[in-house]
């Protein structure tokens, strides 16, 4: 068996479980292909030596062969695990490297308890879905897909834009804010939970359409069916909004629209038995900590 192993960094607290996490797959014969720029960073910073078979870098030299992707990290690794992977094919594995995650959910103290779970085929797959952008009348960018969410914001300087949401061609609210944000059900635990939006189960079949201060108290977040085609047509002061696909945001003229839909592809996740998303939610948001409840 292969696997690839993709990471940017992660602290000194991290090194025991990295050395047991790479001993594992040594012991157990896994051919691994490590990203090499994560290879680099453990031997520069961390001194750590970590076994792997090869290497990659960039989408085109990952081999398709690989039967999971181990991101290590949290959930911002996680998401630079899918833009610099491209692979929609092949289950990615979130082994968390600080607080608990949403993607990256196996914790230090269950990634022994984990790793045999997978490799005795003790899991299921979870088909996330993904949103997928159209640029319309402007400069796109080389991926043009989000796993959490598209945003549309102001720039630092600039006051409140203008955004008109059409919802398959109706129009559904015309926003003056601060920026909108449109989540996939993985994304509604994202950005769009911290500006107040509702959360969603990773097999929910919709869209968050949430605002981000609006000038009007009574606009709230919106729940729409994921086979809506959604158009965004921003105006404002000055020349350019800001587009944000997950992490990556690109400045966008006034005069282009943006049209949302569904991608036509999933990203795979593995669920372990005893992580399941309830019990993520329970232990991330601290629900029943406080014991008069």
């Amino acid at each position: 068996m292969k696997v690839a192993v993709f990471g940017t960094s992660v602290s000194e607290n991290f090194i025991p479980v990295l050395e047991d996490f790479f001993s594992y797959l040594e012991t157990n014969k896994i051919e691994v292909q490590l990203f090499k720029p994560f290879y680099d960073f453990l031997a520069e910073n961390l001194s750590i030596n970590a076994y792997c078979t090869s290497f990659f870098n960039t989408p085109e030299d990952f081999d398709k062969g690989n039967s999971f992707i181990f991101s290590v990290g949290g959930d911002g690794t996680f998401l630079h695990s899918v833009v610099n992977i491209r692979n929609f094919e092949i289950p990615v594995v979130g082994v968390n490297s600080g607080r608990l995650g949403f993607l990256a959910d196996i914790s230090q103290e269950q990634v022994k308890d984990a790793l045999n779970g997978i490799f005795n085929n003790r899991y299921s797959v979870i088909e996330r879905s993904m949103l997928e952008v159209e640029f319309c009348g402007g400069e796109t960018t080389d991926f043009n897909f989000a796993l959490n969410e598209l945003a549309v914001l102001k720039t630092d300087s600039s006051s409140m834009i203008h955004i008109s949401a059409w919802c398959d061609n109706q129009l559904l609210n015309n926003y003056w804010a601060d920026g909108l944000i449109i989540a996939t059900p993985t994304g509604s635990t994202a950005y769009s939970l911290s500006v107040g939006g509702p959360i969603l189960t990773p097999d929910s079949e919709n869209f968050v359409i949430t605002p981000l201060a609006p000038h009007n108290l009574t606009i709230r977040p919106v729940v729409v069916p994921d086979n809506y085609e959604i158009e965004l047509r921003v105006e404002g002061r000055g020349s350019y909004f800001l587009t944000s696909l997950d992490y990556r945001s690109v400045a966008v003229e006034f005069s282009t629209s943006l049209k949302i839909r569904k991608a036509n592809v999933t990203l795979k996740t593995l669920k372990l038995p005893d992580l399941d998303f309830f019990n993520t939610l329970r232990n991330k948001l601290m629900w029943g900590v406080d014991k008069r409840n």
